[in-house]
């Protein structure tokens, strides 16, 4: 049985960055900063390029959403 995308390894691994991501910034960094929401989005940009990555019929699609999922949870 495949799980899709929410099986994958380095998706769980996303999942924990990008909640991680979220109370970081809630306890350390002031709420009305743009680098709390510039964090956030970029973690949760990572969880869906992961996800579309995996959609995508070309290997190239893929290896291309990939690095940008990578690039964003950096």
């Amino acid at each position: 049985m495949d799980g899709g995308y929410k099986s994958l390894p380095f998706f769980k691994q996303s999942e924990i960055v990008y909640d991680f991501t979220v109370v970081f910034c809630e306890r350390y960094i002031d709420k009305r900063s743009r680098t709390t929401d510039q964090m956030v989005q970029a973690a949760c940009s990572g969880k869906q390029n992961i996800a579309e990555g995996y959609m995508e019929k070309s290997i190239e699609s893929k290896i291309k959403l990939i690095s940008v999922a990578r690039a964003s949870l950096e």
